[in-house]
């Protein structure tokens, strides 16, 4: 009896709580764009845990009625934008307004940042998170290659480094989460070690501009920007999975994140796997790669004006280099005339040591690569408009390089370097009346860079010390429709290094650099109209000679290769102009151009001497360092037009020439002149794909004409074209969103080989691909 009756009341207490509950709550609110805050029609309004939802209307106005106290997530859809999801506490009548990147300038998913004000006169790309997730299956670099003026310098498919305008390696600034990447980037087999599946948005910018970071900015600089957590308690995450048929690959990626009271954080992992990847015809063997990444990143209010951050990552990484390239290259006689054996091998239809069947394992030669990273950021608010910033950086970087050797030493590496870099730095931004900004700054690098002594070889790199210091001032003027830049950078570089002597007695011989770079740069931008922007940058900033392009002596194990440097080069200066309008016509026909121009004092770069050299591990082909004056001229072109919310169709055109003007000849390893064509139709209305997206790419990459017959081992390859195909879907799954990717990379399995990439002296490049992917957002 006593049970019965206490459930009775217990019964009576749920039902008189639900009815009592207040479920009259409005929540309202208008949805505009972010880019000329004008309503957006037909956005889609819903709460993700009741699904209750509206549709906004010509004024861009929604309401949601009848909502019981709680908290919720809003999701804000609508085509053309990406969603935006926003935690609320609803306990009473809430206005929630909501702006969207309504009809952003895409090509393949790239946004060009067309809106005033602007925060750079420097020409900008944006790759979206939602681009990076979409193309997992790529690496930092192959993430960028669409972008207009931008390539990729491969030694193979899994080792890429981005090119610029035609500059890369240091000339081309790359920061991780706004901290200079430190590592062994001195060669063109080494790849950024950063997972591009850590990052919100990576932002590509055309100039010598960012004089606010330590090291050279002669190309570009590429920022690597985590995504920020959300304002939200409750744990939010996404699971990503990717197969990819060349290669056999599997990619995971798992992000977790809550925003509580105590503190904000996020953790993100990342593994991979892939075995032997396939041309159009065989298997390029060994060229399998693994990884396993870790980001977290820590943010918490200290008190009202002091917010602190911390962001830790590791990049692990094991990488199979195609056995087919390292085959010794003899020669029949003291003049350095190629065998018949080595013209053979260079003329082969397919790589040497090539076979029939797919492995994932990975054999020397190989390469072992593992990066941390630690950046502990503290800001300091005095007013809104002004604050100081301490930032410290610390870089461990592990890099093992594994021959094929005698005697079963191929298990020990052939080069192992350890490089250990701290940096500090403060900065003060402040904000004037007359909307004058100033931002200035303080930075001390220390690098430390050990070879190891076991290898039992001569280092190609030698060891040493690395100090730098140096100080900048930025002004920014914003003046109606003009907006002005002005900045310099002092930098000072001391360089202590230990080089052993090639001679019989093996002398270490020490080297003292000191390095004085001054750097200047101003921009304007002028709003002409309301859509039309033009853009105007003058830069002069120099770049101390890498410490391979100095010291170098000995087989390169990544490129098959003899490299020599130059211990008595100059630092190099350089001057670069661009001019850039971009806009878009009744938001329509979007479109934006580059011209540039650069020219450069004591240009490094690695010439093929078209000799070979014999050494105790085979015959190999000599490269050596040269210096010279250069002039680079381009031109880069990208527009798109939208036919309707559901339709569009674009283009790209990237064209550079590079040449020698101490010689009179063309610049080597200048990327070829390349178009790209793209439609994408997103008309799916009804049923389960009312949320997909249809993309097809045209791809075509002329042949590199200018260049004469000797200045490399073999010419040119010629021009190719490819057709991608990208099928995206989204849907929900019991209140849980879903996003589906099929890709066809190379649908018509397409024989081809890029002059940018080293290995095309002995392999053919990447046949087709199917890559199948799904995220779920939990």
């Amino acid at each position: 009896m006593k049970f019965r009756y206490y459930l009775t009341i217990a019964i009576l207490f749920v039902q008189y709580s639900f009815f009592a509950q207040n479920c009259s709550y409005t929540i309202s609110g208008i949805i505009k764009n972010t880019s000329n805050k004008t309503p957006i029609v037909g956005a889609s309004v819903f709460i993700k845990e009741t699904g209750k939802g509206a549709i906004s209307n010509q004024d861009g106005y929604y309401e949601i009625k009848n909502i019981c106290k709680g908290n919720y997530h809003i999701i804000v859809r609508h085509m053309g934008c990406e969603d935006k999801e926003k935690s609320i506490a609803l306990s009473n009548h809430l206005t929630v307004d909501v702006e969207m990147p309504h009809l952003v300038n895409m090509l393949d998913g790239i946004h060009l940042l067309n809106k005033h004000p602007k925060k750079s006169t420097q020409s900008t790309q944006v790759v979206k998170l939602k681009n990076i997730q979409k193309n997992t299956n790529k690496n930092l670099a192959n993430q960028l290659e669409n972008l207009t003026g931008v390539s990729t310098v491969k030694n193979g498919n899994s080792i890429a480094k981005p090119v610029v305008h035609g500059l890369y390696g240091s000339r081309v600034m790359l920061l991780n989460n706004g901290v200079v990447q430190s590592g062994q980037q001195w060669g063109n087999d080494h790849a950024p070690e950063i997972d591009p599946l850590m990052a919100g948005t990576i932002k590509v910018t055309k100039g010598v501009g960012a004089l606010e970071y330590q090291g050279s900015s002669l190309g570009a600089v590429i920022n690597v920007i985590p995504k920020e957590i959300q304002e939200d308690p409750h744990l939010h995450g996404g699971l990503l999975y990717f197969t990819e048929t060349n290669g056999n690959g599997h990619n995971v990626n798992l992000s977790l994140e809550q925003n509580n009271k105590q503190i904000a954080w996020r953790v993100t992992g990342t593994l991979k796997k892939y075995g032997d990847r396939k041309t159009s015809d065989y298997y390029l063997n060994n060229t399998g790669y693994t990884e396993a990444n870790l980001a977290v990143q820590l943010e918490k209010n200290m008190s009202d004006s002091w917010m602190s951050k911390v962001y830790a990552s590791t990049f692990n990484t094991t990488l199979g280099v195609l056995r087919g390239a390292h085959v010794t290259l003899s020669t029949d006689s003291e003049n350095g005339e190629l065998s018949e054996y080595a013209q053979s091998v260079l003329h082969a239809d397919e790589p040497q040591y090539t076979e029939t069947d797919f492995s994932y394992d990975i054999d020397a030669p190989k390469q072992k690569v593992y990066h941390h990273l630690l950046k502990w950021e503290n800001e300091v608010l005095i007013t809104d408009d002004e604050k100081y910033t301490f930032n410290y950086a610390g870089q461990i970087d592990k890099r093992e390089e594994y021959d094929v050797r005698r005697s079963g030493r191929s298990d020990t590496p052939a080069l192992g370097l350890l490089q250990q870099t701290h940096f500090l730095e403060a900065t003060h931004q402040k904000k004037y009346q007359n909307q004058l900004e100033v931002k200035k700054g303080i930075q001390y690098t220390f690098t430390d860079n050990t070879n190891d002594p076991e290898t039992g070889i001569l280092p190609l790199i030698p060891d040493y010390l690395s100090h730098q210091i140096g100080g900048f001032a930025l002004f920014d003027l914003d003046l109606d429709k003009w907006k002005f830049e002005f900045g310099g950078r002092y930098n000072f570089t001391y360089q202590n290094v230990a080089y052993i002597n090639r001679n019989v007695n093996r002398d270490v011989e020490k080297y003292d650099n000191y390095f004085h770079n001054y750097s200047l740069a101003t921009g304007v931008d002028y709003h002409a109209t309301h859509n039309l922007f033009w853009s105007f940058n003058l830069g002069l900033t120099s770049r101390n000679p890498d410490i391979n392009e100095l010291y170098s002596y000995g087989l390169h194990q990544g490129v098959s290769g003899f490299e020599v440097g130059n211990p008595d080069f100059k630092k190099e200066t350089g001057v670069k102009a661009t001019l850039g309008l971009e806009g878009n016509i009744d938001f329509k026909w979007f479109f934006e151009s580059l011209v540039y121009a650069q020219y450069i004092d004591n240009y490094i770069y690695l010439q093929s001497e078209n000799e070979f050299t014999t050494t105790i591990r085979g015959t190999f082909p000599v490269f050596e360092y040269q210096q010279d004056n250069a002039r680079i001229l381009g031109f880069d072109f990208g527009t798109n037009y939208l036919f309707t919310d559901n339709f569009k169709v674009g283009a790209k055109y990237s064209f550079i020439r590079g040449d020698n003007l101490s010689e009179s000849t063309p610049l080597v390893y200048m990327p070829a002149n390349n178009g790209l064509l793209n439609a994408e139709f997103k008309g799916f209305k009804q049923g389960f794909f009312r949320n997909s997206v249809l993309e097809i790419q045209y791809k075509y990459v002329f042949k590199q004409n200018h260049l004469l017959e000797n200045q490399d081992i073999l010419p040119p390859p010629n021009a190719y074209q490819l057709v991608n195909v990208n099928f995206t879907s989204e849907f929900y799954v019991s209140k849980t969103k879903v996003n589906s990717y099929i890709k066809l990379d190379n649908a018509f399995n397409v024989k081809y080989r890029d002059y940018l990439n080293r290995l095309r002296y002995f392999s053919d490049d990447l046949g087709r691909s199917i890559v199948l992917g799904i995220k779920v957002n939990f």
